[in-house]
């Protein structure tokens, strides 16, 4: 998730509305997000130490390559500092675009906002990692691949016209709140949000014993 704040106006957050088409919330307004890639294996920075220790994984870059490279795809937007990539010995047509503009991830500026787990009834499963980040670092020409429709910046008052579900208003109202009172990255514990009887828990976020941690994600 991005929040920038223009020139004129209000903060506004990228968002998009899923076509008609689409098997898994059609017609629903979600951030840009999507499933990890084996390309997002390639280690190009490290997340805020926080971060990491919060995410509890070996690798925990590969959540936050996987929404920039999700970010670049649904929406034709790269985000990131000037700088050169680190030696990675394969190319992808996203890091070729990130060397084009002179630009290289900074994932230790990303916070941890949530992770959710879609319910044991849904047609499709899903167990997804929200983060936040400062979308005046984003560049580029939207576009995007087709996944979403009427993407858009928009200002925070117009997001309740939108037609959301109850995750991604949670994720909003996090990722604002953090936003206007500052919190540092990696200050305040994600939590998990699951579902009872279809009905939106929300619990603290367990750490993945050190024994555990090698088979996960």
């Amino acid at each position: 998730m991005l929040i920038r704040v223009p020139r004129r106006g209000a903060p506004e957050i990228l968002i998009g509305r899923r076509p008609a088409r689409m098997g898994f919330l059609p017609g629903i307004h979600v951030v840009p997000g999507g499933r990890v890639d084996a390309a997002d294996r390639i280690k190009l920075g490290q997340p805020h130490p926080d971060v990491a220790r919060q995410l509890g994984t070996p690798n925990p870059a590969i959540f936050i390559q996987a929404a920039l490279r999700e970010t670049f795809e649904e929406t034709g937007l790269l985000v990131g500092r000037p700088g050169a990539l680190p030696d990675r010995g394969t190319e992808t047509p996203l890091l070729a675009a990130y060397a084009a503009a002179g630009l290289a991830p900074d994932l230790a500026g990303f916070d941890y906002l949530c992770r959710a787990i879609t319910p044991v009834t849904s047609r499709r499963r899903f167990n997804t990692r929200f983060f936040l980040g400062d979308g005046a670092l984003a560049t580029g020409e939207l576009k995007g691949d087709g996944e979403l429709e009427d993407l858009a910046w928009r200002p925070l008052g117009a997001l309740s016209g939108l037609n959301l579900v109850d995750v991604t208003e949670y994720v909003l109202k996090t990722a604002i709140r953090r936003w206007q009172a500052g919190v540092p990255i990696g200050a305040e514990a994600p939590k998990l949000l699951n579902y009872r009887n279809d009905i939106m828990t929300l619990s603290r976020q367990q750490q993945p014993r050190q024994g555990l941690a090698r088979h996960l994600p």
